[in-house]
């Protein structure tokens, strides 16, 4: 899966990132690298959290698409 980020520069240093598309996904770092790996931790962080927040009902139909 690839999704997008924005990588903003702090104003006290550092970096901090949002995920537009996964609402209050955001993350910071002292370093690209830090910040591109916190990234990572955030977006499969908040992706577990909403699938187990997720609801079915009995007719409902649960498919998985690679994007």
């Amino acid at each position: 899966m690839k999704i997008k980020a924005i990588i903003h520069t702090a104003e006290e240093g550092g970096y901090w990132a949002e995920v537009p598309a996964l609402p209050g996904c955001i993350t910071e770092g002292d370093t690209l690298e830090e910040v591109t790996n916190n990234l990572q931790d955030a977006i499969e962080g908040w992706l577990t959290v909403a699938n187990k927040l997720q609801t079915t009902q009995p007719t409902d139909q649960i498919v998985e698409i690679a994007i």
